[in-house]
C-alpha cells in the first residue's frame, strides 16, 4: 500500500532506491515531495533529475556513486524508466547498458536516494531487470483507484485535515470536480481551510457551493439535462459557459465527444462488458463509467445516435454561416431538449 510506504518516508526511514509504477501522476509527485521534504529537514539537499529517454541509465548510476559534498544523503531522480516495459526491438530510443544496473541493484550505496518513475500501466514482468527492480527496490503503486477506493480516499484527504466528508458529499464532489487527484485534494484543502479550526465536516451544501467546476463537467451536465428534457437546465449552465468566453463550436464539439462516449459505454454494456472492463478498455476513469451505467435506462442508442447527427448538423452551421452563432446553439437546446423527455 502507498499510505504504508508514506508512512515511512515520514518516520525517517528511507530506503536507498525506489520505483514509482502507474499513471496516477497525484501519487507520483506526492511520493516525491515528502522523500524532498524529509531529506531537506538535515539542511541543505543535493538534488538531481535525468529523463531515461534522453540519457543512458549509465549516467544515473554513476551520480548515485558519486559522493554528495553539501548533505549526508543526495536525491536523484530519473523519469520515464521505459526500460522497463515492453518495446519493439530496435526501436529503444536510447542504448542502457541494463547489465550495470542489475550489478548495481545488488549493492546500492547508502549516500544517495535513487527514485526511478515508470509512468506505464504495467512493466514487461519477463526482463531480468523488471524482476530485479522489484525485487532489490521499495516499489511505489501510482495506480488509478477504483470508484470505491476513491471515496475512501477522499475521507482520509479530508481525515487529514481534521474534517470529515461523508459518502454524499464525496460523489457529489467527484460529479463536479471530476476524479483528478490533484485537483481533489485542492479542493478538500480550499473547504477545510474555510472550515477553519471550528468543528464542522464538508457537506454537500459546501460542496456546491465552493467546488470550481471543470469544462468537461459542466459539459456533462449539460448534456444530462438535454437528455432528461430540462430546458432551463441545459440553458442555465450554456449561458453561464457563455458568460466563461467558451465558444459553440468547442461546445458542440465536446458534447458530441460525451455522446460518443456514452454510445461506446453502452455498446460494451450490451456485449456483456461490466463497468471495469469497460473502463478499461475505454481507458476511462471507472467513476465515469459507473455513472453513464446507472443512467443507462434513460436513453435509448437510437436517441444518442440521433442527437450525434443533430450535433454534426449544428457544427456545420456553426462553421459555415456568420453573425450570432451563440443562437445556434441555444435553439438546437430549446428546440429538441423538450422533446428528448419520456
Amino acid at each position: 500500500m502507498i499510505t504504508s510506504v508514506w508512512k515511512s518516508i515520514r518516520s525517517g526511514q528511507i530506503d536507498p532506491v525506489y520505483l514509482i509504477v502507474g499513471t496516477e501522476s497525484y501519487f507520483i509527485e506526492k511520493t516525491l515531495d515528502l522523500l524532498k521534504d524529509k531529506l531537506t529537514d538535515g539542511g541543505e539537499l543535493e538534488l538531481t533529475f535525468f529523463d531515461l529517454d534522453e540519457v543512458p541509465v549509465d549516467h544515473v548510476i554513476d551520480e548515485a556513486d558519486t559522493i554528495p559534498f553539501f548533505s549526508d544523503r543526495k536525491l536523484i531522480i530519473a523519469r520515464n524508466a521505459s526500460f522497463l516495459k515492453a518495446a519493439e526491438r530496435g526501436k529503444e530510443k536510447i542504448n542502457h547498458d541494463l547489465k550495470a544496473l542489475e550489478a548495481w541493484l545488488e549493492n546500492p550505496p547508502g549516500s544517495s536516494v535513487t527514485i526511478f518513475v515508470a509512468p506505464y500501466e504495467k512493466l514487461d514482468e519477463r526482463k531480468k531487470v523488471t524482476k530485479l527492480m522489484k525485487q532489490h527496490t521499495v516499489l511505489v503503486e501510482a495506480k488509478s483507484l477504483q470508484t470505491n477506493d476513491l471515496e475512501s480516499w477522499l475521507m482520509h484527504e479530508a481525515k487529514s485535515f481534521g474534517k470529515g466528508i461523508d459518502l454524499k458529499a464525496a460523489q457529489r464532489l467527484m460529479e463536479m470536480a471530476g476524479t483528478n487527484l490533484t485537483l481533489l485534494s485542492s479542493e478538500i484543502e480550499k473547504m477545510s481551510l474555510y472550515l477553519g479550526a471550528a468543528e464542522g465536516d464538508i457537506t454537500v451544501d459546501l460542496v456546491e457551493r465552493m467546488t470550481a467546476r471543470t469544462l468537461e463537467q459542466d459539459a456533462f451536465k449539460m448534456l444530462q439535462s438535454y437528455l432528461d428534457g430540462d430546458v432551463s437546465g441545459a440553458l442555465s449552465v450554456y449561458y453561464d459557459l457563455l458568460r466563461q468566453k467558451e465558444e459553440p463550436v468547442a461546445l458542440t464539439a465536446l458534447l458530441a465527444s460525451q455522446i460518443r462516449f456514452m454510445i461506446q459505454v453502452y455498446y460494451l454494456q450490451k456485449k456483456g462488458y461490466h463497468a471495469q472492463q469497460i473502463s478499461k478498455q475505454l481507458k476511462a476513469h471507472p467513476y465515469r463509467v459507473k455513472l453513464l451505467v446507472e443512467k443507462r435506462q434513460q436513453i435509448s442508442e437510437k436517441r444518442l445516435l440521433q442527437v450525434l447527427g443533430d450535433l454534426a448538423a449544428i457544427d456545420l452551421q456553426l462553421k459555415t454561416v456568420s453573425g450570432n452563432r451563440e443562437r445556434i446553439l441555444e435553439f438546437f437546446l430549446m428546440k429538441r431538449a423538450s422533446q428528448m423527455k419520456r
